[in-house]
């Protein structure tokens, strides 16, 4: 890897998602691989689900920052397989959520490879109140700010949160 790649991988690490600004593409997991080619900054990035609305701001805000940081030359590219999963959260990620009172995800659930089974019903999950700790939490809405979340009511402190759901 080339002095550049490493300055390019430093720049892009450092943008953030739009829909949950306290998380780097980086912490996300989403930034797949910086690497310099023919002078020509490519970057990989996995959306979080397919036809994620943020991609585009995610796209246009990389290659805002290398502009800056001084590649002239970018090229943004979406990687689709191995599909995101939760999973790829950083540890501090995970802690940056929880400090935010966002509940991070727990493990995502097995997946086989090949295509992803239409699971029809409520799908059941359950998440600690990151403020107060309690595992006594109720699921009010399936959707939260983000197709990413979804919204919780701890039965304890009765405080209302998010919870990035797993994937």
């Amino acid at each position: 890897m080339s002095a550049g790649a490493v300055d390019a991988r430093s720049v892009a690490s450092t943008v953030t998602d739009p829909e949950l600004p306290l998380l780097t593409l980086a912490d996300l997991g989403i930034l797949r691989d910086v690497r310099v080619e023919d002078g020509t900054v490519v970057v990989e990035v996995t959306p979080t689900y397919s036809g994620c609305p943020a991609m585009g701001v995610m796209r246009a805000d990389l290659v805002l920052a290398l502009h800056r940081a001084g590649f002239a030359a970018v090229d943004v590219r979406t990687v689709l397989s191995p599909a995101w999963s939760t999973d790829w959260i950083s540890n501090e990620g995970r802690r940056k959520l929880a400090a935010a009172g966002i509940a991070p995800p727990g493990a995502a659930p097995a997946r086989a490879p090949g295509p992803v089974p239409l699971q029809l019903g409520a799908v059941r999950r359950t998440a600690a109140c990151p403020r107060c700790g309690s595992p006594d939490t109720v699921e009010q809405s399936e959707f939260g700010a983000t197709a990413c979340t979804a919204l919780r009511r701890c039965r304890s402190c009765l405080e209302p949160f998010e919870h990035v759901k797993e994937i």
